[in-house]
């Protein structure tokens, strides 16, 4: 029996940054010393970012965003400011609008929710409050000095609700951080599919949804 929800925030609640970081990518990529398109910079800066947030000591995200942008800035020859630029996405990350379904499905889910949100504490409680919105418990990278697909995410998301892994389903947009890294950990997964992507034949994806409105199928 279904008794509590763990949720992805960002790309899942409410929309990704990915726009915003293309808008910065292209203003990193009007002002290069080197002939760059903002495709390539964003490119870069994803694989950079990635690099800097699973390294050896952790880091919040907010400075695995400003150090993996300083460095591709400084490969192709931006002398723009770093912070400057991100200061944009960091005003994003606190007032994010909602995604498609997300209000429908939160007035009307009855089991209890933890948020899993690879985010600064901060900043997904302003989020959160932008909205109005509450869960049971937020679990932040911040606060588990670590990242999906890292079990530790999941693990103290499970204790925060009191819940065992067969008891939960875990709803989020990243096939590896959010299927793989909930399955790593024995929980069932729904991958929010907002992207009309297709999924390798064998990733764990124990359901397929648009947003989370289709959600309320699923639970009944």
């Amino acid at each position: 029996m279904l008794k509590g929800l763990l949720l992805d925030f960002y790309g899942t609640v409410v929309e990704d940054d990915d726009a915003m970081m293309a808008a910065i990518a292209d203003q990193v990529a009007a002002r290069a010393s080197v002939p760059v398109s903002g495709s390539d910079v964003a490119t870069a800066w994803a694989a950079e970012y990635e690099a800097v947030a699973s390294g050896p000591r952790f880091r919040s995200l907010r400075d695995s965003a400003m150090a993996s942008l300083a460095s591709v800035m400084a490969e192709v020859g931006c002398a723009r400011d770093p912070a400057a630029l991100c200061a944009e996405q960091f005003r994003y990350w606190r007032s994010p609008p909602l995604r498609p379904g997300t209000a429908e499905f939160l007035s009307r889910v009855t089991v209890p929710i933890c948020l899993v949100s690879d985010v600064d504490t901060d900043d997904v409680r302003a989020a959160m409050a932008h909205h109005g919105l509450a869960f049971a418990a937020v679990v932040t990278s911040e606060a588990t000095r670590a990242y999906k697909p890292d079990r530790a995410m999941f693990g103290r998301a499970l204790a925060a609700l009191g819940l065992e892994a067969h008891e939960v389903l875990h709803v989020g947009d990243s096939l590896t951080a959010d299927v793989g890294g909930a399955h790593a950990a024995g929980i069932r997964a729904v991958w929010v599919n907002h992207r009309g992507q297709s999924a390798p034949r064998d990733a764990p994806v124990a359901y397929e949804i648009a947003d989370l409105s289709e959600l309320a199928g699923i639970l009944r």
